[in-house]
């Protein structure tokens, strides 16, 4: 096998889209301890920058309460589960990304509703009261946060109204009249905050030029567009849950670049883009979604997106989530990253390794991704086997990366040691077998409720499987020091590498040999 040589100098930038939002259940859930403990760890460990989910107005998070009691009537507009849920976000370090629905039920024109939890999918009777509810909603969220703090939070007008289950007939006149008086009514309040459009579920292709010559020809405001990618086939169902066929990664990477291509020509193609939404699976219990084969999965995808999109929100953070129903058991397909009570997915790790990238892009493969952090010159290994889909083969048990690493040789820092020739290498692994607590879980017999102490066990085991090591930097033909890394990768697989020089700081008097105390010959 061929040992790929990485430059020494960077050949472009990773930006950070992958992290730039993250999905989450309806918008009442934020109010559980176990959502702000799993919420918690994921902005220590990665750090998502905005957070988007349905529900901001549905009736559960009681907005809009109209009331004629003792001859008075009128609509008051109360924010006691807004106020909760967006200061916990923002003490996390995380903005809220405004989705604007679903419809109160005492302002929708229909009974029609959408997931377990009723979400009302029909029009508003009265455009009037509808803006009227979205300029109540946008004034008390700057005057409790301040209008600099809110003009830095997208806010998207409804959920993928391209299908019925989400918008009453798919109308998209209907929507589109939404969409003009959504988005005046927002400029009214603040001509800086940013409006956008039209979240599009995959396989829209046919709304976006109407919609394009809709918001032109008016002159709708429109600051963003925003879309949903995915990439399961149709639902064979079976009790609590599915299983789907999944198309190649590259169809993710190929549905961000859509829109851009369809906009072409149009003022919208140079907007800010943004994915909302994206997994393999649309379903919330497709037990893929818990598996190391979607780490794996998803690797390429992390790896690439931003070159063509803004943002790309992966959909969703954690399985306290109930569009189908109260999850039935600890480990049921659910799309989050950790599963309720923190117990780390594989998807997880692989959001974990891309927050320790450097800046700086060394090389790209279809298997790998390296990076430097040019401050402190650490370089970074992303690597994963690749997966293509239910059409491709079952992978091999094993999968060989080589590469040729440049790395800085010390110069010496005071009170040390300089060693030219060793690199300190720190790996961390996930695989079927390893940082994969479904395997655990599903070994253990598919616990439903697992007790304390299998908690306990399945955290332990999902953590990534971790060796250190250091190895020799030789001079290459560039002049550069570099080393050998030979990488064998278990199946469907993904690993992180830090490689960093090493600064010798050892006494001249210690000799581990002598650690047993054994005479020496």
């Amino acid at each position: 096998m061929n040992r790929t040589v990485v430059p020494v100098g960077p050949i472009g930038t990773l930006g950070d889209a992958w992290r730039a939002c993250v999905g989450t259940g309806r918008f009442n859930l934020a109010l559980r301890q176990d959502y702000q403990e799993s919420l918690a760890l994921v902005q220590r460990e990665i750090g998502f920058r905005h957070i988007r989910g349905h529900g901001l107005l549905s009736d559960d998070a009681g907005v809009h309460r109209p009331y004629d009691v003792a001859g008075h009537r009128g609509t008051r507009y109360a924010f006691t589960y807004v106020d909760q849920v967006v200061d916990a976000y923002l003490s996390l370090g995380v903005k809220p990304f405004l989705e604007l629905g679903f419809m109160p039920e005492e302002l929708a024109s229909g009974p029609d509703t959408v997931f377990w939890w009723r979400g009302n999918i029909t029009p508003p009777r009265d455009h009037a009261a509808w803006t009227r509810l979205v300029q109540a909603v946008l004034r008390h969220l700057i005057d409790r946060y301040g209008l600099g703090e809110v003009r830095t939070w997208p806010i998207e007008v409804w959920n993928e109204p391209n299908l019925e289950v989400f918008w009453k007939d798919a109308d998209r006149d209907a929507y589109f009249r939404l969409y003009e008086a959504t988005a005046h009514a927002i400029k009214d309040v603040d001509a800086s905050l940013p409006v956008g459009g039209p979240v599009l579920s995959p396989g829209a292709d046919d709304w976006w030029e109407p919609f394009a010559e809709f918001v032109v020809s008016r002159d709708v405001p429109i600051d963003f567009t925003s879309f949903h990618a995915y990439t399961s086939g149709p639902a064979e169902h079976v009790p609590f849950g599915v299983y789907q066929t999944l198309r190649p990664p590259q169809s993710l990477l190929e549905q961000f670049a859509r829109p851009k291509e369809l906009l072409a020509g149009t003022p919208l193609a140079d907007l800010p883009a943004h994915v909302s939404e994206f997994n393999s699976s649309y379903r919330p219990d497709n037990p893929v979604h818990d598996t190391a084969y979607n780490a794996a999965y998803l690797a390429p995808v992390l790896a690439g997106g931003g070159d063509l999109v803004d943002s790309f929100s992966y959909w969703t953070f954690s399985d306290v989530f109930e569009e189908t129903g109260i999850p039935p058991a600890l480990f049921h397909g659910g799309f989050g990253m950790l599963t309720h009570r923190q117990v780390k997915k594989p998807t997880y790790h692989l959001y974990a390794f891309m927050a320790r990238m450097g800046p700086e892009v060394l090389a790209r493969g279809t298997d790998h991704l390296v990076t430097r952090d040019p401050a402190s010159r650490r370089v970074t290994v992303l690597a994963w086997q690749p997966v293509g889909g239910s059409g491709d083969p079952d992978e091999p048990d094993r999968h060989e990366v080589r590469l040729s690493i440049p790395v800085a040789v010390p110069t010496g820092c005071a009170g040390s040691k300089p060693v030219a020739g060793r690199a300190f290498v720190l790996r961390h692994e996930v695989d079927v077998e390893h940082g994969n607590a479904w395997h655990a879980w599903s070994e253990m017999g598919r616990p439903a409720s697992p007790s304390s102490r299998q908690f306990d066990l399945l955290r332990e085991i999902s953590e990534p499987r971790r060796r250190a090591s250091s190895a020799p930097i030789r001079p290459g033909h560039d002049g550069a020091g570099r080393i050998d890394l030979d990488l064998t990768l278990g199946r469907h697989g993904v690993t992180l590498v830090e490689i960093e020089p090493v600064h010798d700081e050892t006494p001249p008097w210690l000799d581990d040999t002598r650690i047993l105390g054994r005479s020496q010959a």
